[in-house]
Protein backbone atom coordinates (compact mmCIF):
# COMPACT_ATOMS: atom_id res chain seq x y z
CA UNK A 1 0.00 0.00 0.00
CA UNK A 2 1.16 3.53 -0.97
CA UNK A 3 2.25 5.90 1.79
CA UNK A 4 -0.72 8.24 0.96
CA UNK A 5 -3.54 5.35 0.39
CA UNK A 6 -2.06 4.12 4.36
CA UNK A 7 -2.09 7.68 5.93
CA UNK A 8 -5.67 8.68 4.73
CA UNK A 9 -7.31 5.34 5.53
CA UNK A 10 -4.89 5.94 9.02
CA UNK A 11 -6.40 9.03 9.34
CA UNK A 12 -10.07 7.95 8.74
CA UNK A 13 -9.86 5.32 11.38
CA UNK A 14 -8.72 7.55 13.98
CA UNK A 15 -11.94 9.66 12.93
CA UNK A 16 -9.30 12.84 11.92
CA UNK A 17 -10.08 14.88 9.13
CA UNK A 18 -6.92 16.48 7.64
CA UNK A 19 -6.81 18.99 4.38
CA UNK A 20 -4.58 17.69 1.68
CA UNK A 21 -1.98 20.24 2.55
CA UNK A 22 -1.77 18.36 5.94
CA UNK A 23 -1.09 15.38 4.83
CA UNK A 24 1.16 17.06 1.83
CA UNK A 25 3.13 17.80 4.82
CA UNK A 26 3.02 14.65 7.46
CA UNK A 27 4.51 12.29 4.26
CA UNK A 28 7.08 14.92 3.48
CA UNK A 29 8.33 14.59 7.28
CA UNK A 30 7.80 10.92 6.87
CA UNK A 31 10.38 11.35 3.82
CA UNK A 32 12.89 13.94 5.54
CA UNK A 33 12.99 11.47 8.39
CA UNK A 34 13.69 7.83 6.50
CA UNK A 35 16.55 10.26 4.80
CA UNK A 36 17.99 11.59 7.92
CA UNK A 37 17.77 8.20 9.75
CA UNK A 38 20.48 6.68 6.86
CA UNK A 39 23.11 8.73 8.63
CA UNK A 40 22.18 9.98 11.81
CA UNK A 41 19.73 6.82 13.16
CA UNK A 42 16.69 8.98 14.66
CA UNK A 43 14.91 5.77 14.59
CA UNK A 44 14.62 2.10 14.73
CA UNK A 45 12.27 2.21 12.09
CA UNK A 46 13.44 1.65 8.49
CA UNK A 47 10.05 0.38 6.83
CA UNK A 48 8.09 2.93 4.94
CA UNK A 49 4.54 1.56 5.83
CA UNK A 50 6.16 1.20 10.12
CA UNK A 51 6.56 5.00 10.28
CA UNK A 52 3.19 6.03 8.51
CA UNK A 53 1.78 3.38 11.16
CA UNK A 54 3.97 3.35 14.42
CA UNK A 55 5.10 7.31 14.07
CA UNK A 56 2.67 9.13 12.20
CA UNK A 57 -0.12 7.53 13.06
CA UNK A 58 0.70 7.07 16.76
CA UNK A 59 1.59 11.09 17.39
CA UNK A 60 -1.64 11.81 15.90
CA UNK A 61 -3.79 9.29 18.10
CA UNK A 62 -3.21 11.58 20.75
CA UNK A 63 -4.37 14.90 18.99
CA UNK A 64 -7.98 14.92 20.52
CA UNK A 65 -6.15 14.68 24.34
CA UNK A 66 -4.61 17.93 23.72
CA UNK A 67 -8.32 19.86 23.64
CA UNK A 68 -7.38 23.60 24.24
CA UNK A 69 -3.78 23.39 24.87
CA UNK A 70 -1.96 26.32 22.88
CA UNK A 71 1.28 25.38 24.16
CA UNK A 72 2.87 22.01 24.02
CA UNK A 73 6.45 20.48 25.51
CA UNK A 74 7.86 17.46 23.42
CA UNK A 75 10.44 15.70 26.04
CA UNK A 76 13.01 13.75 24.20
CA UNK A 77 11.74 14.51 20.93
CA UNK A 78 14.05 12.32 19.19
CA UNK A 79 12.79 12.69 15.50
CA UNK A 80 10.15 14.95 16.43
CA UNK A 81 7.82 12.80 17.65
CA UNK A 82 4.83 13.24 18.37
CA UNK A 83 5.73 17.04 18.52
CA UNK A 84 6.13 17.79 14.63
CA UNK A 85 3.13 15.62 13.26
CA UNK A 86 0.89 17.55 16.10
CA UNK A 87 2.37 20.83 14.84
CA UNK A 88 1.44 20.11 10.94
CA UNK A 89 -2.26 19.12 12.06
CA UNK A 90 -2.34 22.46 14.95
CA UNK A 91 -0.91 25.05 13.29
CA UNK A 92 -2.78 27.44 16.00
CA UNK A 93 -0.62 25.20 18.80
CA UNK A 94 2.93 26.44 19.81
CA UNK A 95 5.05 23.32 20.07
CA UNK A 96 8.75 23.13 21.62
CA UNK A 97 10.81 20.48 21.18
CA UNK A 98 13.27 19.60 23.63
CA UNK A 99 16.32 16.81 22.83
CA UNK A 100 19.80 16.83 24.22
CA UNK A 101 21.38 14.81 21.24
CA UNK A 102 22.80 18.00 19.25
CA UNK A 103 22.19 15.48 15.66
CA UNK A 104 18.58 14.80 17.00
CA UNK A 105 17.70 18.85 16.93
CA UNK A 106 19.62 19.68 14.07
CA UNK A 107 17.36 17.42 12.45
CA UNK A 108 14.81 18.99 13.71
CA UNK A 109 15.93 22.10 12.84
CA UNK A 110 15.99 21.42 9.51
CA UNK A 111 12.39 19.99 9.35
CA UNK A 112 11.36 22.96 10.80
CA UNK A 113 13.00 25.30 8.09
CA UNK A 114 11.94 22.85 5.07
CA UNK A 115 8.22 22.07 6.15
CA UNK A 116 8.06 25.45 7.10
CA UNK A 117 6.63 25.32 10.65
CA UNK A 118 6.63 28.94 12.02
CA UNK A 119 5.11 27.27 15.42
CA UNK A 120 7.71 25.22 16.35
CA UNK A 121 10.86 25.96 18.37
CA UNK A 122 13.68 23.54 18.78
CA UNK A 123 15.71 23.53 22.28
CA UNK A 124 18.47 21.82 22.49
CA UNK A 125 18.90 21.32 26.29
CA UNK A 126 18.00 19.00 29.32
CA UNK A 127 14.28 19.34 30.07
CA UNK A 128 15.56 19.68 34.23
CA UNK A 129 17.65 22.47 33.73
CA UNK A 130 15.45 24.35 31.18
CA UNK A 131 13.72 27.47 32.11
CA UNK A 132 11.35 28.74 29.29
CA UNK A 133 9.82 31.96 29.18
CA UNK A 134 6.43 30.73 29.31
CA UNK A 135 5.01 27.67 30.91
CA UNK A 136 2.98 25.33 28.77
CA UNK A 137 -0.77 24.05 28.95
CA UNK A 138 0.65 20.65 28.27
CA UNK A 139 3.88 18.56 28.42
CA UNK A 140 4.36 14.94 26.46
CA UNK A 141 6.76 12.50 26.04
CA UNK A 142 6.84 9.56 24.06
CA UNK A 143 8.80 6.81 25.76
CA UNK A 144 10.95 8.96 27.43
CA UNK A 145 11.30 7.77 30.76
CA UNK A 146 8.76 6.53 33.75
CA UNK A 147 6.41 8.27 35.10
CA UNK A 148 8.04 9.69 38.30
CA UNK A 149 11.00 10.51 36.62
CA UNK A 150 8.35 12.55 33.96
CA UNK A 151 7.15 14.36 36.70
CA UNK A 152 10.33 15.06 38.64
CA UNK A 153 12.00 16.19 35.33
CA UNK A 154 9.79 17.96 33.20
CA UNK A 155 6.81 18.96 36.04
CA UNK A 156 8.31 22.48 36.13
CA UNK A 157 7.10 23.55 32.92
CA UNK A 158 3.47 23.00 33.40
CA UNK A 159 1.33 25.91 33.61
CA UNK A 160 -1.63 26.65 36.23
CA UNK A 161 -4.04 23.70 35.71
CA UNK A 162 -1.72 21.74 33.21
CA UNK A 163 -1.01 18.26 32.36
CA UNK A 164 1.97 16.06 31.91
CA UNK A 165 0.52 13.53 28.65
CA UNK A 166 2.60 10.37 28.76
CA UNK A 167 2.15 7.78 25.83
CA UNK A 168 2.68 4.26 27.15
CA UNK A 169 2.43 1.07 25.86
CA UNK A 170 0.39 -1.65 28.23
CA UNK A 171 -1.34 0.08 31.52
CA UNK A 172 1.71 1.10 33.40
CA UNK A 173 0.08 0.38 36.90
CA UNK A 174 3.26 -0.13 38.40
CA UNK A 175 4.46 3.54 37.78
CA UNK A 176 1.16 4.84 38.71
CA UNK A 177 1.87 3.69 41.88
CA UNK A 178 5.22 5.02 42.64
CA UNK A 179 4.22 8.66 41.31
CA UNK A 180 5.64 10.96 44.00
CA UNK A 181 3.53 12.80 46.43
CA UNK A 182 1.56 15.98 45.27
CA UNK A 183 0.68 14.66 41.90
CA UNK A 184 -2.12 12.24 40.47
CA UNK A 185 -3.22 10.54 37.07
CA UNK A 186 -6.41 12.25 36.09
CA UNK A 187 -7.63 9.82 33.67
CA UNK A 188 -5.56 7.06 31.54
CA UNK A 189 -6.75 6.55 27.93
CA UNK A 190 -6.47 3.25 25.70
CA UNK A 191 -5.33 4.58 22.53
CA UNK A 192 -6.20 2.77 19.07
CA UNK A 193 -3.77 3.06 16.33
CA UNK A 194 -4.15 1.38 12.79
CA UNK A 195 -0.94 -0.90 12.42
CA UNK A 196 -0.04 -0.98 15.69
CA UNK A 197 -0.16 -3.76 17.56
CA UNK A 198 -0.32 -4.08 20.93
CA UNK A 199 -1.64 -1.45 23.69
CA UNK A 200 -1.38 2.08 23.63
CA UNK A 201 -2.21 4.14 26.75
CA UNK A 202 -2.13 8.15 26.80
CA UNK A 203 -1.80 8.77 31.13
CA UNK A 204 -2.66 11.86 31.78
CA UNK A 205 -0.80 13.26 35.25
CA UNK A 206 -1.58 16.44 37.05
CA UNK A 207 -0.86 18.65 40.46
CA UNK A 208 -2.95 17.49 43.53
CA UNK A 209 -5.65 20.45 43.64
Amino acid sequence: MKSEEQLARGLAALGLDLPPAAQDKLLAFAALLGKWNKVYNLTALRDEEQVVSHHLLDSLAVLPQLGAAKRLADIGSGGGLPGIPLAIVRPDLQVALVETSQKKSAFQQQTKIELGLANVSVYCTRVEIWQPAEKFDAVISRAFSDLAEFVRLSGHLLAEGGALLAMKGVHPYEEIAQLPAGWRVAEVTPLQVPGVEGARHLVRVKREP
